[in-house]
């Protein structure tokens, strides 16, 4: 059965992704595309808040609690988590004058965890980055008082591949490292056409990226008679700088027909933006909650970025400015009774949150921020510690103001938490 569910999983993914780009917000028109949430559905549906961990569940942003995997679910080394996740984010997009309906579908993680015996754990994975996905026109009328038109459109994105590794290395206190090697492709395109002109001007710009980065967290997870938890952590995701191989065509091409007349290269080596850095800011993130381990708990996690610092030489907005990011999210869980042998209901884990992003972008002189209500359920599978996680998001991004784009947003999302034991020392009475 949980194979089935494997399998539809990622064709559903697979079909979305073939269908649509990994994103379809205009604000994917800036820096390296719309961010990607880089935490599991289980995460995502407690407003996105990771300072929680346990022996069952990944945590994809928070390498310490790998130290946390089998430590109290099984006395037996060598527990496997395999977590998997796909969503489908349906948008309203809102001008002053105009508003148009958007959707999307993605596959958002491939993860792997697993125990090296207690206190000592490690993963590894795959998921997106961000996502380039726009259509945007601009129309205004030139000093004859012909109609201009700027067709505005991109696609592509960052992937990256990581390895963790998390350690308790004393009684109630576990550290975690991350690497992060981001891969992929960024393409702009500009069409801008002349009314009864016959002929039209591209530019398109591509950039190859590459580059490392490092998450490290430490966490502190005293308990207190016998049965709470309180749950504190500090996680520093350093400056990426990555590398970008970029590309420049200019030309001309036939209104009527759309066929090129003349195309040409660049030449970025001369103006030395053939390679070129794109720097993404130094991100820290605290967390405290408190609960019950396997029963309750709740959260909230603070975020800030100096988004100021944030710089890319090859593409420049004229309209866009960045400013110190910063985020504030509140979240927890509530199971019945994860025991239950009489009622599946009491065995469900019901979790919410609430997100406040203030994402450092100003646009037209105006903030770009985001606000998000998360809900879901953590369904188990069988009699084991697997279950299939199903939440829910509404939100909004942007706003009407000053000739921008309102995003009002709809997400689903689906995931998966397996558990297995991989190893373990058999005994002989």
């Amino acid at each position: 059965m949980i194979k089935k569910i494997v399998i539809a999983l990622v064709c559903m993914a697979s079909i979305g992704m073939s269908a649509q780009d990994g994103s379809v917000s205009p604000y994917s028109f800036f820096g390296i595309g719309e961010v990607r949430t880089s935490r599991t559905v289980e995460n995502q549906m407690m407003g996105g808040i990771a300072v929680y961990a346990d022996s069952i569940h990944l945590s994809l942003n928070n390498p310490a609690a790998y130290g946390k995997l089998g430590v109290k679910a099984t006395e037996k080394i060598g527990l496997m988590v395999y977590a998997a996740g796909v969503s489908h984010k349906q948008l309203t997009l809102k001008s002053a004058t105009a508003q148009e309906e958007g959707k999307v579908a993605n596959l958002d993680y491939l993860a792997l965890g697993f125990s090296l015996g207690k206190g000592l754990g490690m993963g590894f994975g795959i998921m997106p980055n961000s996502s380039v996905g726009y259509n945007l026109v601009s129309e205004s009328n030139n000093a004859n008082d012909a109609l201009v038109t700027n067709v505005y459109s991109g696609e592509g994105g960052l992937n990256k591949v990581y390895f963790s590794v998390g350690y308790e290395f004393a009684k109630d206190f576990a550290i975690g490292v991350t690497a992060n090697f981001n891969f992929g492709t960024l393409e702009h395109e500009r069409i801008q056409t002349v009314e009864n002109v016959q002929f039209g001007i591209l530019d398109n710009r591509t950039s190859r990226v590459n580059g490392m980065d490092f998450n490290y967290a430490l966490s502190y997870t005293p308990t207190f008679k016998d049965k709470y938890s309180l749950y504190t952590s500090l996680r520093v995701n350093t400056q990426a700088n990555l590398t970008s191989r970029n590309t420049h065509q200019i030309g001309s091409f036939a209104t009527a027909t759309g066929q090129n007349i003349e195309v040409i290269d660049v030449n970025l080596t001369a103006r030395g933006l053939e390679f070129t850095e794109i720097k993404i800011p130094t991100t820290t993130t605290l967390g405290l909650g408190y609960g019950e381990d396997m029963k309750w708990f709740l959260g909230a996690e603070y975020s800030f970025q100096k988004a100021g610092t944030y710089a890319t030489e090859f593409i420049q907005v004229d309209n866009l400015v960045y400013q110190d990011a910063s985020s504030f999210a509140f979240g927890g869980y509530f199971v019945p009774d994860h025991t239950s042998f009489n009622s599946y209901l009491k065995r469900i884990a019901y979790r919410a949150g609430v997100r406040m992003d203030k994402t450092g972008m100003v646009v037209n002189n105006t903030e770009i921020n985001n606000f998000g209500i998360t809900f879901g359920v953590g369904l188990p599978l069988g009699r084991s510690f697997s279950n299939l996680n199903l939440g829910f998001e509404f939100g909004k991004r942007g706003t009407t103001k000053a000739g921008l784009i309102e995003e009002d947003y709809f997400k689903i999302n689906v995931g998966l938490s397996l558990n297995d034991i991989w190893f373990q020392k058999r005994k002989i009475n």
